[in-house]
Protein backbone atom coordinates (compact mmCIF):
# COMPACT_ATOMS: atom_id res chain seq x y z
CA UNK A 1 0.00 0.00 0.00
CA UNK A 2 2.96 2.30 0.59
CA UNK A 3 3.94 1.96 -3.05
CA UNK A 4 0.46 3.03 -4.13
CA UNK A 5 0.62 6.01 -1.79
CA UNK A 6 3.99 7.04 -3.17
CA UNK A 7 2.82 6.69 -6.77
CA UNK A 8 -0.21 8.90 -6.12
CA UNK A 9 2.00 11.49 -4.47
CA UNK A 10 0.51 14.50 -2.78
CA UNK A 11 -2.65 14.37 -4.90
CA UNK A 12 -4.25 11.76 -2.64
CA UNK A 13 -3.33 13.75 0.46
CA UNK A 14 -4.67 16.93 -1.14
CA UNK A 15 -7.92 15.11 -1.87
CA UNK A 16 -8.20 14.16 1.79
CA UNK A 17 -7.50 17.74 2.89
CA UNK A 18 -10.12 19.13 0.50
CA UNK A 19 -12.65 16.71 1.99
CA UNK A 20 -11.75 17.82 5.53
CA UNK A 21 -11.95 21.46 4.50
CA UNK A 22 -15.44 20.83 3.15
CA UNK A 23 -16.40 19.50 6.58
CA UNK A 24 -14.99 22.60 8.30
CA UNK A 25 -16.78 24.97 5.92
CA UNK A 26 -20.05 23.05 6.26
CA UNK A 27 -19.71 23.26 10.05
CA UNK A 28 -19.25 27.02 9.76
CA UNK A 29 -22.41 27.30 7.67
CA UNK A 30 -24.35 25.09 10.07
CA UNK A 31 -23.32 27.37 12.94
CA UNK A 32 -24.08 30.65 11.18
CA UNK A 33 -26.72 31.49 13.82
CA UNK A 34 -24.88 30.12 16.86
CA UNK A 35 -23.94 32.89 19.31
CA UNK A 36 -20.19 33.32 19.86
CA UNK A 37 -19.30 30.76 17.18
CA UNK A 38 -16.05 31.65 15.43
CA UNK A 39 -15.63 30.54 11.83
CA UNK A 40 -12.67 28.27 11.14
CA UNK A 41 -10.79 27.23 8.05
CA UNK A 42 -7.91 24.98 7.15
CA UNK A 43 -4.69 26.62 6.07
CA UNK A 44 -4.38 24.34 3.06
CA UNK A 45 -0.79 25.20 2.15
CA UNK A 46 0.40 24.65 5.68
CA UNK A 47 -1.51 21.35 5.99
CA UNK A 48 -0.15 20.07 2.69
CA UNK A 49 3.32 21.16 3.76
CA UNK A 50 2.84 19.14 6.93
CA UNK A 51 1.93 16.12 4.87
CA UNK A 52 4.81 16.64 2.49
CA UNK A 53 7.43 16.91 5.19
CA UNK A 54 5.76 14.14 7.22
CA UNK A 55 6.04 16.06 10.46
CA UNK A 56 4.30 14.91 13.57
CA UNK A 57 0.59 15.70 13.22
CA UNK A 58 -1.38 16.90 16.22
CA UNK A 59 -5.03 16.27 17.11
CA UNK A 60 -7.48 19.13 16.83
CA UNK A 61 -7.85 21.14 20.03
CA UNK A 62 -11.41 21.52 21.28
CA UNK A 63 -11.98 24.74 23.20
CA UNK A 64 -15.30 23.75 24.76
CA UNK A 65 -17.04 20.45 25.50
CA UNK A 66 -19.50 19.55 22.77
CA UNK A 67 -17.56 21.18 19.94
CA UNK A 68 -17.09 18.99 16.92
CA UNK A 69 -13.60 17.75 16.19
CA UNK A 70 -12.23 17.01 12.78
CA UNK A 71 -10.33 13.98 13.95
CA UNK A 72 -7.74 12.46 11.71
CA UNK A 73 -4.71 14.07 10.17
CA UNK A 74 -5.37 17.79 10.06
CA UNK A 75 -3.72 19.22 13.15
CA UNK A 76 -3.99 22.49 15.00
CA UNK A 77 -1.18 23.96 12.91
CA UNK A 78 -3.45 23.98 9.86
CA UNK A 79 -6.84 24.76 11.48
CA UNK A 80 -7.24 28.49 11.96
CA UNK A 81 -9.95 30.92 12.97
CA UNK A 82 -11.18 33.03 10.07
CA UNK A 83 -10.95 36.80 10.57
CA UNK A 84 -14.41 38.32 10.92
CA UNK A 85 -15.40 40.42 7.90
CA UNK A 86 -18.30 42.08 9.69
CA UNK A 87 -19.15 42.59 13.32
CA UNK A 88 -22.19 40.98 14.90
CA UNK A 89 -24.00 41.57 18.16
CA UNK A 90 -23.97 37.89 19.12
CA UNK A 91 -20.23 37.40 18.57
CA UNK A 92 -20.67 35.04 15.61
CA UNK A 93 -17.98 35.53 12.96
CA UNK A 94 -19.56 33.44 10.18
CA UNK A 95 -20.25 35.33 6.95
CA UNK A 96 -22.55 32.98 5.05
CA UNK A 97 -21.70 34.46 1.63
CA UNK A 98 -17.97 34.01 2.24
CA UNK A 99 -18.46 30.46 3.50
CA UNK A 100 -20.62 29.49 0.49
CA UNK A 101 -18.02 30.95 -1.89
CA UNK A 102 -15.17 29.11 -0.16
CA UNK A 103 -17.23 25.92 -0.12
CA UNK A 104 -17.91 26.17 -3.87
CA UNK A 105 -14.24 26.90 -4.68
CA UNK A 106 -13.16 24.01 -2.48
CA UNK A 107 -15.62 21.69 -4.25
CA UNK A 108 -14.10 22.60 -7.64
CA UNK A 109 -10.59 21.91 -6.32
CA UNK A 110 -11.78 18.63 -4.82
CA UNK A 111 -13.22 17.55 -8.18
CA UNK A 112 -9.97 18.45 -9.96
CA UNK A 113 -7.89 16.47 -7.45
CA UNK A 114 -10.32 13.56 -7.72
CA UNK A 115 -9.98 13.51 -11.51
CA UNK A 116 -6.20 13.61 -11.22
CA UNK A 117 -6.13 10.71 -8.73
CA UNK A 118 -8.62 8.77 -10.86
CA UNK A 119 -6.42 9.23 -13.94
CA UNK A 120 -3.34 8.16 -12.01
CA UNK A 121 -5.08 5.02 -10.70
CA UNK A 122 -6.28 4.16 -14.21
CA UNK A 123 -2.72 4.53 -15.49
CA UNK A 124 -1.39 2.25 -12.77
CA UNK A 125 -4.06 -0.36 -13.50
CA UNK A 126 -3.28 -0.20 -17.20
CA UNK A 127 0.42 -0.74 -16.43
CA UNK A 128 -0.39 -3.71 -14.19
CA UNK A 129 -2.64 -5.28 -16.84
CA UNK A 130 -0.07 -4.60 -19.55
CA UNK A 131 -2.34 -2.42 -21.71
Amino acid sequence: MGELDSSLGLAAKALSLYAKRSDVLATNLANADTPNYRARDIDFRRALGQEQSRRQVLDTVVSRPGHMTLGGETGTAALRYRAATQSSLDGNSVDAATERGEFAANAVRYQAALRFVDGRVKSILAAVRGD
